[in-house]
C-alpha cells in the first residue's frame, strides 16, 4: 500500500494576518475561509500561530474584548514545522512529543506550503497510517 505523506492530507490554504489584527477580525476571516488557524506576521516574518480555540480559551474565556485584543497578544510563538514528505505517522509523533495540535508544513527549502492539524490526521484511515510504518 502506498505511503501516506503529510502532503496527502494537509490543508494547503495558509492565511497570514498581521499581529495587530483584532480577534473579531481574525474570527471573521476564519469563518469566511472555513479555517481554524492563522499564521501571525510581524512585518515580513512569521511571528506565531493563533487558532480558533486560542481565541476562545486565551481571550474570550479570560474576559478580553475581541474588538481590541490583538492576535499578537494571544499567539503561540513556537511554530513547529514538518516537511511535506514526512509520513502521517511522523507528524502524529511530532505533535505528541511537542504537545501541539497543528504543524506548519514546509517544502525542502523550508517555505510554508500548508498546515496539518489533528483533525486532518483523524480523517486518515488507520490502515493507511499503519501502512506507512512498513515502508520506512
Amino acid at each position: 500500500m502506498a505511503r501516506t505523506s503529510v502532503a496527502d492530507v494537509m490543508t494547503r490554504s495558509v492565511v497570514y494576518l498581521p499581529g495587530e489584527t483584532t480577534l473579531d477580525e481574525a474570527a471573521q476571516v476564519m469563518r469566511d475561509q472555513s479555517i481554524g488557524d492563522v499564521v501571525i506576521t510581524h512585518g515580513p516574518t512569521m511571528a506565531g500561530l493563533v487558532t480558533d480555540r486560542d481565541i476562545v480559551v486565551r481571550a474570550i474565556a479570560q474576559g478580553l474584548p475581541p474588538q481590541t485584543t490583538t492576535l499578537e497578544s494571544i499567539a503561540t510563538r513556537e511554530m513547529i514545522m514538518v516537511e511535506q514528505s514526512a509520513t502521517v505517522e511522523e507528524a502524529v509523533r511530532a505533535m505528541h512529543e511537542r504537545g501541539v495540535r497543528r504543524l506548519l508544513v514546509c517544502d525542502a527549502d523550508r517555505n510554508v506550503v500548508g498546515i496539518i492539524s489533528l483533525s486532518d490526521l483523524a480523517a486518515v484511515p488507520s490502515s493507511l497510517v499503519n501502512a506507512s510504518d512498513h515502508h520506512q
